[in-house]
C-alpha cells in the first residue's frame, strides 16, 4: 500500500493505492484522498472528510494539528480596509487592565491565535460559529491573530479541546489566583443555576418540568462573588437533576480548586436538610429563604406574624419599607436565626390583585381572607445573626448572579446552543464563561458613565484601519471613539507593525 500523486491544473492530488497479487496477476485498487495541502505532514482535503490527516503506517485518519492553517482561496481577495477599534480595544483591555490574559494563556490549545480570535468573536458578535471566518476576514483580528483557523470544522475541534477537564483546571488555577491577588474575597459566594434549552441528543440534555413548563435542557450552575458579582466558577449537569442535589458537589469542587467557602447566599431551591447539615458540618455560614411548604415556615409565621407590625421591626431597603423580626430557631439540630418579614408594598399589590380576581374565581369572604393572610410574608434563615438593617441588602445581592446569567445569555453568545456534541458543548460553556468575565469587568469599569459595553463596541467598530504589506494604518479617531478610549486611559496608535 502506498500513496500516489497526480498534478492537475497546477494542483496536486493524492490517492491511496493498494496492490494485491493473485498468482501471476497483480490488481491495483485506488482510494481518493483528495487535494494535497501539506505533503510532508500528510494533510489532505476532500468533500467527504473536509481537511484531515492520513497516516500510511497506521492506516488512520485524524484531524490536522491545531496550528495548521489552510491557505486562503486563490480567487478570494482579502479586504484591505478592516473593522479595527473594537478588537484593538478588547485585546488591550484584557492584556493591560485586568491581566486576564494570564489565565487565558494557561488554556492549552495548539493554536493560541485561534483561542484569542474566538474569544473576540464571542465577545463582539452574536452570530453562529459558521460565520466566524467571514467576521475574521473583515476584522483587525485577521492581523492581530494571523494564524487563527476559524473554519467551521476546526471550531468544533477547538471547542472539544478547550472543553477538556485538564484545560479548565489549568485556567481556574490561574484565574482564582488572579482574583485573590486583586483583593477579591472568593470565600463569600452566591450560587444559582439556570436552564439552557437544548434539543441536542447527549447525556447532558434531559427533560425538565419547571413550574408546569416542560423543556429539554441542560443546567448551568454559576458561582459568583457576593459583593462584586464577578463569576468565579461554573458547573453543568443534566436538566433533570434536582437543583438541591448540586450544592454539595459544587462546594466540594470549589474546595478542590482552592476556594474555602465561608459564607454562601443560596436560592430557596437549595434548602434541604441534607444541604443544611453539610453546610454546618463544613462550617460554612449561609443565608437563604425558607419555602412556604416547610413546617418551620408555618410555625414561625403563625407565632410571629400577629406581632410583626411594630415600630422596632420596621426597616427600609432600597426605598421600600419592610417589617422584619429576628428570632432564634433550630435547623437540623443546630442553632440558627430566622427573619420573619412582611413586605408592605408587595402585600398591598397582591391583595389588590386578589380582590380583582375574587369575583371571577367565585371566592367567598373566608376564602379571600385565607389567601391574603400570607401575602407579602417571607422568612429568611441564617446560620449567623445579622443586623436587621443589613439582612435584606445582603440577601438581595443574589440579583447580581441573575445579571451574570443575563450577560451570558444575551451578550456572551451562551444561547442558542449551536453545538453538535457533548465535547463541544463543554468547550462552548467554558468559552462563554471567559467572555462573561470580560463583559462583567467591562460593565463594572463603565459604571457611572453613559456608555454600555455594547454601545462601546458598536462605536469602536466604526473606526477602521488600512492594511499594507508591513504596517497597519489606523484611520482618524472620531470623537465618540476617542471618548471610549479615554475612559480607559487608552490611546489609539497611528500605525502598527505587521512583523
Amino acid at each position: 500500500m502506498f500513496i500516489a500523486y497526480d498534478t492537475k491544473n497546477k494542483t496536486q492530488y493524492a490517492k491511496l493505492c493498494t496492490t494485491k497479487r493473485n498468482g501471476t496477476q497483480t490488481t491495483k485498487t485506488y482510494q481518493n484522498l483528495g487535494k494535497v495541502l501539506d505533503k510532508q505532514q500528510g494533510i489532505y482535503q476532500n468533500k467527504q472528510r473536509g481537511i484531515f490527516t492520513y497516516n500510511l503506517k497506521t492506516n488512520t485518519y485524524n484531524n490536522p494539528p491545531p496550528q495548521y492553517v489552510p491557505p486562503p482561496k486563490k480567487h478570494k481577495k482579502q479586504p484591505l480596509i478592516l473593522d479595527f477599534g473594537d478588537t484593538y480595544f478588547l485585546d488591550t483591555f484584557i492584556k493591560t487592565n485586568n491581566n486576564l490574559h494570564t489565565p487565558i494563556q494557561a488554556i492549552e490549545y495548539g493554536n493560541p491565535d485561534t483561542l484569542n480570535a474566538m474569544i473576540a468573536y464571542y465577545t463582539l458578535s452574536n452570530m453562529a460559529n459558521c460565520h466566524a471566518q467571514d467576521w475574521y476576514e473583515g476584522n483587525y483580528a485577521r492581523i492581530l491573530y494571523p494564524k487563527a483557523n476559524l473554519t467551521s470544522q476546526r471550531i468544533s475541534d477547538f471547542l472539544a479541546t478547550i472543553g477538556e477537564e485538564q484545560n479548565q483546571r489549568k485556567f481556574f488555577q490561574k484565574y482564582i489566583k488572579l482574583l485573590e491577588q486583586t483583593g477579591i474575597d472568593t470565600s463569600n459566594i452566591l450560587i444559582d443555576d439556570s436552564g439552557l434549552p437544548n434539543n441536542i441528543h447527549f447525556p447532558l440534555s434531559a427533560i425538565r418540568n419547571h413550574k408546569g413548563e416542560i423543556k429539554n435542557e441542560a443546567r448551568l450552575i454559576y458561582v459568583t462573588q457576593q459583593n462584586t458579582g464577578l463569576p468565579i466558577y461554573f458547573r453543568y449537569c443534566p436538566g433533570n437533576v434536582i437543583d438541591a442535589s448540586t450544592l454539595i458537589r459544587c462546594l466540594a469542587e470549589l474546595k478542590e480548586q482552592g476556594i474555602n467557602t465561608k459564607f454562601s447566599i443560596l436560592d430557596a431551591r437549595y434548602y434541604t436538610d441534607e444541604n443544611i447539615k453539610e453546610l454546618f458540618a463544613n462550617k460554612i455560614s449561609f443565608l437563604t429563604r425558607l419555602r412556604e411548604n416547610r413546617v418551620l415556615y408555618k410555625e414561625l409565621v403563625l407565632e410571629h406574624l400577629g406581632v410583626l407590625e411594630r415600630r422596632e421591626n420596621l426597616v427600609e431597603y432600597n426605598g421600600r419599607y419592610v417589617y422584619l423580626k429576628c428570632v432564634s430557631c433550630e435547623l437540623v439540630g443546630h442553632r440558627a436565626y430566622a427573619y420573619v418579614g412582611l413586605d408592605v408594598e408587595r402585600r398591598s399589590l397582591e391583595m389588590q390583585n386578589t380582590f380583582r380576581r375574587a369575583k371571577d374565581q367565585k371566592l367567598d369572604v373566608g376564602q379571600v381572607y385565607d389567601v391574603i393572610a400570607g401575602q407579602g410574608v417571607f422568612v429568611l434563615v441564617s446560620s449567623r445573626r445579622i443586623a436587621l438593617d443589613k439582612v435584606l441588602p445582603l440577601y438581595y445581592t443574589r440579583q447580581q448572579i441573575e445579571q451574570v446569567f443575563d450577560i451570558g445569555k444575551n451578550y456572551a453568545d451562551l444561547l442558542p446552543l449551536r453545538v453538535a456534541s457533548e465535547e463541544a458543548f463543554r468547550g462552548h460553556l467554558f468559552l462563554t464563561f471567559v467572555v462573561t468575565v470580560v463583559f462583567k469587568l467591562l460593565q463594572d469599569a463603565l459604571r457611572g458613565s453613559a456608555v454600555s459595553p455594547l454601545s462601546l463596541f458598536f462605536v469602536l467598530r466604526n473606526q477602521k484601519c488600512k492594511v499594507y504589506d508591513t504596517r497597519v494604518i489606523t484611520q482618524e479617531v472620531f470623537k465618540k471613539a476617542n471618548d471610549c478610549y479615554r475612559l480607559f486611559g487608552m490611546k489609539c496608535p497611528v500605525s502598527i507593525s505587521r512583523e
